[in-house]
């Protein structure tokens, strides 16, 4: 009986006069999805001159329904219910209805809607924002002026223009180097034809000759080795060098078999004017060879800078003396040695090396762009593995290599555009891993069953979660924030309904985990341990995995 009472009254209060005496609207419906201690909110607000509902949910603001609206309000469906209403006086039509200026009749709009002093507020603002713009076009224009008149001075063929600049700049090696190759053959020469004669002299001609005989010409020298190896794009060649002098991986890459070719092209100059000019004419080319490399476009599947770290240093503007220094190290290298010419070209490219004043080469600086490029090739190593691991659907192991190459890469994109690879092309397929992985977790969730759910679980706990973080903290990244809710949504969903108290135990203690908005990078899994790779083989295969991937991707919801 006193249920029904209080029935009756409920159904009466609204009848009562005083009740009635204000007219009122549903205006905004502001909506809580999560736990008491967690959550996420939106608001849906009423566009009375369109006879629309708007959603604005943190930066995204979209057209909406009353169906929408209801489902989201009502409870039961994602953990999401409404918590506060706001109404507005209907009689108040300024609220409503569109206002009209006084003296002109006409409607108005923007601006003119707001009250004097928050009006000119708005106007204050926006002047200020108004010079910041002036400010940063200024900026800009006076920016594309300098590259035009960097353009404008500089020479026109690409390949002659770094001989001749090179020239001017590297004074060290148009210095002549200390102990010049042919200068020690001839003294070598010199002191054997007077040993000769001294000894022919001291003990006559007979035993100069026997001296002579006793030493075998024939016999190998013990720490001389012979090698015949295969180098592409070169030939066969017959290498003679110290023992533990030459290096057959590195023998084998791009750089060395480049720099074979460019003294082998020297050859001439080398002949006709020694080996000074044939190292210089040998450098030159090599330099002009990089810096056309360095001016063709970068695809996805044909990155130069892989190829040659003097490529990735020119699309970087590394400093020149950098850049030469880095060659020079190239053409003084121990495995040079398999031949007469090469060996004095590498010979004069030492000497020159020591003729580098300290003042000149910051080596600090030096070691840090070749850090920088070690960790470029990292970068690209973790992206290719991540995407085979992806494309064979193992993307447990897929997270942990783009995870990581993503971190990476924003690290060398902060410090310039053409440091890293493509940060979208990364972010999507971190994106998707991590999709695909919640995909699964959430379905071994719903078979019920003991073991898969735990491993379900364990999935969230140890690879998912720990990652939400990474796409909440760019807020810029919308598909990221899409992604999340997605996500948090399908688990939500279950909170509604039926299982067994053990499973809704274990969703309990899970969803403040999922539910955190914390942006709080926590400790993820160590870095992957690397696999080595030649500049070949990582070349072609990264083309390979690059080649693959569909061109225009999806969006990743």
């Amino acid at each position: 009986e006193s249920i029904a009472r209080l029935h009756r009254t409920i159904e009466l209060m609204y009848t009562d006069k005083t009740m009635m005496q204000v007219p009122y609207r549903l205006h905004a419906v502001l909506v809580h999805e999560g736990q008491a201690n967690a959550g996420h909110y939106w608001a849906y607000i009423h566009d009375h001159h369109h006879e629309k509902w708007m959603k604005y949910n943190d930066i995204a603001v979209t057209k909406s329904s009353w169906e929408e609206l209801e489902r989201d309000s009502f409870g039961g469906y994602r953990n999401a219910s409404a918590y506060c209403l706001m109404y507005i006086n209907d009689t108040d039509r300024y609220l409503i209805e569109e206002e009209f200026d006084k003296e002109t009749g006409q409607a108005l709009t923007g601006m003119n809607t707001l009250p004097s002093d928050l009006k000119e507020y708005v106007r204050d603002d926006n002047r200020r924002f108004e010079k910041e713009l002036q400010e940063w076009d200024a900026q800009l224009e006076k920016k594309a002026q300098l590259e035009k008149m960097e353009i404008r001075t500089a020479p026109r063929d690409p390949a002659a223009a770094p001989t001749s600049a090179h020239a001017k700049e590297l004074k060290y090696l148009e210095q002549p180097t200390p102990h010049h190759p042919s200068k020690l053959c001839e003294e070598d020469t010199a002191r054997s034809v007077s040993k000769a004669a001294t000894e022919c002299e001291d003990q006559g001609p007979e035993a100069a000759l026997q001296a002579g005989r006793d030493a075998d010409p024939l016999k190998p020298v013990p720490s001389q080795r012979v090698v015949e190896v295969e180098i592409p794009h070169i030939g066969r060649l017959v290498i003679e060098s110290e023992e533990g002098g030459y290096d057959d991986e590195v023998m084998l890459t791009p750089a060395m078999q480049a720099i074979i070719m460019a003294i082998g092209k020297a050859r001439n100059v080398y002949e006709r004017h020694g080996p000074e000019a044939g190292f210089f004419k040998a450098f030159t080319a090599e330099y002009s060879r990089l810096v056309r490399l360095a001016q063709e476009d970068t695809t996805l599947d044909n990155d130069n800078r892989l190829k040659h770290v003097v490529v990735y240093l020119l699309h970087n503007e590394a400093p020149k003396k950098i850049i030469e220094r880095t060659l020079l190290e190239q053409f003084a290298d121990r495995n040079l040695t398999f031949d007469e010419r090469c060996r004095s070209v590498m010979k004069i490219a030492r000497a020159k090396l020591e003729l580098i004043k300290p003042k000149e080469v910051n080596m600090e600086e030096y070691e840090r762009w070749h850090r920088e490029y070690r960790r470029f090739r990292e970068t690209t190593v973790c992206i290719m593995i991540g995407l085979e691991m992806f494309q064979k659907k193992c993307y447990s192991e897929a997270l942990i290599y783009l995870i990581h190459a993503y971190q990476y890469n924003k690290e060398l994109l902060s410090k310039g555009m053409y440091r890293g690879h493509d940060e979208e092309l990364m972010s999507h397929y971190r994106r998707e891993c991590l999709l695909k992985l919640n995909e699964h977790a959430a379905s071994l969730f719903e078979s019920g069953d003991g073991q898969e759910v735990e491993e379900g679980l364990a999935t969230m706990n140890e690879l998912v979660v720990p990652c939400l973080p990474l796409l909440l903290a760019e807020e810029t990244e919308e598909k990221d924030i899409v992604a999340v809710e997605d996500m948090r949504n399908r688990w939500c969903s279950y909170l509604g309904q039926e299982m067994e108290p053990s499973l809704q135990e274990k969703l309990t203690d899970f969803l403040p985990k999922l539910l955190d908005c914390s942006t709080e990078i926590k400790a993820f899994c160590e870095p992957p341990r690397l696999p080595s790779f030649s500049t070949h083989e990582l070349c072609e295969r990264y083309a390979r995995a690059m080649a693959s991937l569909s061109r225009t991707p999806a969006d990743g919801r």
